[in-house]
């Protein structure tokens, strides 16, 4: 009489991170021929798993980060802000921003965002959205007008005391469109003094 020997199982690694039903079915099976606790297994493989998956993220994460700061950027900076016009309800200043292109096409404006501050205090701020784009190869001077309410301004300079001259704060965040990293924000700043204008220049 032959005798049939019993099947032997052996364990065999996963092909794939995620188990399909079938996989699942055999594992179960080798398993259970081999008394070997299936949630110890299950907890083991999803551990290696997440380990894993968490490296590789970390490692894409500073692989991207290093690409973006290896990316040439325009360079901009706030070469002058200065009285633009006088009306009796707002006094509107004109602050010029150079920007430079490196690259050999045009790049696009998202936005101008500001803020213009005074003796710690906020008194004017404003988005100036689509102004344009920036030509390619070259320096593009940006005009960002800041309008002031003329009755803060005077309440200002009375409440510092001073001859119609008040120290200034501009903070200019400049967003474009730039190829790979998408928006990007340029932020700038420039402080100075300014004169207010007198009743004359008003009328």
């Amino acid at each position: 009489m032959i005798q049939q020997s019993s099947p032997k199982y052996t364990w065999h690694e996963p092909r794939c991170l995620i188990p399909s039903i079938r996989t699942t079915a055999t594992w179960e099976l080798r398993l259970h021929a081999q008394n070997i606790p299936k949630i110890k297994i299950y907890n083991t493989f999803f551990s290696v798993t997440s380990y894993g998956m968490s490296q590789l993220v970390d490692k894409a994460k500073n692989f991207v980060a290093e690409k973006v700061a290896n990316i040439k950027k325009p360079e901009a900076d706030v070469t002058d802000v200065d009285l633009k016009h006088v009306s009796r309800e707002n006094i509107e200043y004109g602050a010029k921003v150079a920007v430079n292109n490196p690259y050999s096409h045009s790049i696009p404006i998202c936005e101008i965002s500001y803020t213009f501050k005074s003796a710690g205090r906020e008194i004017a701020s404003g988005t100036i959205p689509d102004p344009g784009s920036l030509t390619a190869n070259e320096t593009t001077m940006l005009d960002v007008p800041v309008k002031v309410p003329y009755n803060i301004l005077v309440s200002l300079a009375r409440d510092i005391g001073r001859d119609w001259d008040i120290d200034y704060e501009l903070g200019v965040g400049l967003t474009i469109d730039l190829p790979i990293i998408g928006n990007f924000t340029i932020p700038l700043s420039k402080k100075g003094e300014i004169k207010l204008p007198t009743i004359s220049d008003i009328f």
